[in-house]
This record gives C-alpha cells, structure tokens and sequence, in this order.
C-alpha cells in the first residue's frame, strides 16, 4: 500500500515537473526573444545616431535650412522618403536642430511646385527612439491617408519636434514652440530638390499635433509671410486644456500624459508638484516620460488597476497650473482660414464634450469651421479613421472649392464648461 502511494506520488510530480520544465522553457524564450529584440532595435539605433547629432555650434542659416538629409529605404506608396535635421527655432528665438521625415510623391510636379502637407503626430513618448523619423515602420501611424496624399502629388512633411530623436527635451504641448517646428518643417520641405515644393501648403495633426495645428494656424502667417497657408485639420486636438485636465486629472489617462507635461512645462512655467503629484508620479515621471507610449500602456493599466493616481489634488484648482494650462489653449483660428476638426465620440482621453467647448467657443468667435464627429472611434484610433475624408477635405481646399461652414449645426454634445480661475 504505501509503495503503490510512494509510486503514484512520484508519478504526478514527473508531471508537474515537466509542466515547471515547460513552462520555463517557454518563459525563457520569450524574454531572450523581447532582449534579442530590444538588442536589434538598439544596435538599429546607434547606427542612426550621428545623423541626429547636430553641430556644435549650429550652422549659419534660417529657419528651415536643412542641416543634413538622407533617403530612408521605406515603401512609401506612390513616393519616397528623406529623413531630414533642419534648423527651427523656439518662440522666444533660441534656434535649434529639428528632425523629421519629407515624403515625396513619384507624380511630375506642376509648374508652380507641389502643395506640401505639414503632419503634426500626437504624444508618443520622448524616448530619443520614439521619434517617428527612427521608427522602423514610420507608416504605421499615416498609413491610410499618406498613399493618397502622395497619388494627389502633394509633398507630406513630417516633424518630429524638437527634442525628440535630437538632443534636448521635447517641448509637449508647449503650441508656439511646436508651431515654429511644424512650419519650419515646411520650409525644410521646400529644400528637398526632389520635392519641388512650392509655398501651399495645409496643416493635418493628430492629439498633441491637432494642439500644435490649431497655433500653427493662428501664427503662420505672420512667422511664414513667405507661405501660404490654404487650410488646417486638427482631429482630437488636445485644445482646451483646462476643462481637459479638470475632468481627466484621476483617470489613468493623466500616466501617459502627465509625465511629459512635468518634464517638459518647467523649462517654461513654474508649476509646483508638491501636493499636486503623488509620490508614485514624482518617483516615475522622468522613466515613464521617456519611454515611447506603447511600451508603458500595461504599466499604466495596473497602477489605474490599484487604483494609483497621478495627481493627489486637480492641479486646476492650483494658480500656477491653471495659468499655464490657459495659456497653453489654442487661439481661435482666424475667419480667413478654412479649418477641419474632427472628434470620436467615444474618446476617453480627449474628451468629446472639451473638443465641443472648443469648437463653441470658435464659431462664436467668427472661424470658418468643418466639425466632422465620428461615431464610436477611440483616440488611437482617430487619425487613422479621419485620414481619408480629412485628405479629401484638404483636396477640395486646395482646389478652390469653397468650404461648408457647420457652426449653425447643433452639436451632438453638450460642450464641457470651462473652469473658473482659483
């Protein structure tokens, strides 16, 4: 009797064992899959690096001088792409060394040179290896709407900002310095030989790049008086910022978000964190803000899980935060300018009913607005949904065709009510 219990429990740890065996094996390979591959990706990013390592000092020149460029070996349907470093510069004037992507269209260029398209991406972490333009697959992001634009034979320019992929710190949702990136990255366009870009140009961001759009529209003309901005399209632009983090401040949206605003915001105002920021958010915003936002998506899940906050109060109800939050709103487009937003009902992380505020507060103002609100699309998802109407809207402003202003449209949301200053 207790050989056979000896034998029969002998025999279910054979098993188990092999399961433990099993089990170990597959763990195994899978983490020496993810450091191989986390490998490659850094081996293919120290070859990449002397390109976005900009001379010291700067060269002479304006802003949208290319400093260098390079083909980048991508299918692009019906184009090609450059990687680019140009010069920008902040609003206050410091110049600086931007990089990003020019895609170029295999069509013959008319006589008066091709209309160029500004792409302004949204957040994706400010990792030097996050920036679009050292992204193995930078198409990922633009894939429904670049082929077409190309067909259409416009050039597309695509910034990465200052700071990110280039030496420096990223300047996120700070919209005057992103502007001049965006625009600049127009004038590098127009640099490019085989561009043959002419001065028309519009304005196609996404979140973080629908902020940058929206004061890209209201100071191209002044700060580019050499282009001519025909149109601009912003979808689920990060705009009212205030109302935005009054609602969203305890969500787990605020993990991706807040780590850049923290590092970022102090090179410009003097927004305090004790007793805004928990201690869990002061011990992790740097690591969290520099890694790109795919890779930190299961971590932020399991603090909003546990139920760990970002902030411990509503940094609105804070002075020094609520003035820099105002300060960063987009000014209203101008009545001239032909503008395209475009918002997903169901977006939890710029919320439906700021964009509204935004677009109320617009059509009072006098902007000549198309609202395009899309049904049930998440915000990762909504450049890529708009993409194609938002390059058909595009392709009739370029053309002349006068644009339907919806303002006397009801909206399908009540727009959320901008707080009050504390």
């Amino acid at each position: 009797m207790v050989k056979r219990k000896n034998k029969k429990f002998g025999h279910h740890h054979l098993i188990l064992f092999g399961i433990i065996i099993v089990v170990l094996l597959f763990f195994g390979g899978a983490l020496r899959n993810n450091y191989l591959t986390a490998y490659k990706a850094q081996q293919a990013q120290d070859v990449i690096e002397p390109f976005y390592m900009p001379p010291n000092p700067l060269p002479d020149g304006k802003p949208g001088d290319i400093i260098r460029s390079e083909p980048l070996s991508i299918q692009v349907p019906n184009g090609k792409a450059y990687r680019v470093l140009y010069l920008s510069e902040l609003a206050d004037r410091t110049r600086v060394a931007t990089s990003g992507i020019v895609y170029v269209p295999n069509v013959t260029a008319p006589p008066e040179g091709r209309t160029v398209v500004a792409w302004a991406h949204g957040t994706i972490g400010m990792g030097e290896a996050c920036a679009p333009s050292r992204s193995e697959n930078p198409l990922s992001a633009i894939q429904t709407w670049i082929g077409p634009m190309m067909q259409r034979g416009w050039v597309v320019a695509a910034t990465d900002y200052y700071g990110l992929g280039t030496p420096g710190t990223e300047h996120y949702l700070i919209g005057s310095d992103e502007a001049r990136d965006v625009i600049n990255s127009v004038r590098a366009a127009r640099q490019i030989k085989e561009a043959q870009a002419g001065n028309q140009f519009g304005l196609f961001g996404h979140s973080q790049g629908g902020h940058a759009v929206l004061f890209s529209a209201s100071e191209a003309k002044s700060y580019a008086p050499e282009l001519s901005l025909i149109a601009a399209a912003a979808v689920a632009p990060a705009a009212e910022l205030t109302a935005l983090i009054d609602e969203q401040y305890d969500s787990a949206a605020m993990w991706a978000i807040g780590p850049e605003i923290n590092v970022a915001w102090p090179l410009v105002y003097d927004i305090p964190t004790d007793g805004i920021n928990t201690n869990a958010a002061l011990n992790n915003y740097k690591r969290l803000a520099e890694k790109c936002i795919n890779k930190i998506a299961i971590e932020v899940l399991i603090r909003n899980k546990i139920g760990q906050q970002y902030f411990i109060s509503n940094p609105v109800k804070n002075r020094e935060w609520y003035t820099a939050l105002e300060k960063e709103i987009p000014p209203y487009p101008p009545s001239s300018l032909p503008v395209m937003i475009a918002q997903g009902l169901s977006d939890n992380v710029v919320l439906p009913n700021t964009t509204a505020l935004y677009i109320k507060g617009a059509c009072n103002s006098g902007s000549n607005l198309t609202t395009t609100w899309m049904g049930d699309v998440q915000h990762i998802d909504a450049a890529l949904i708009a993409g194609p109407f938002v390059t058909s809207w595009l392709d009739e402003r370029f053309a002349g065709i006068p644009v339907t202003n919806t303002c006397n449209q009801p909206l399908p949301i009540t727009p959320a009510t901008r707080p009050l200053a504390p």
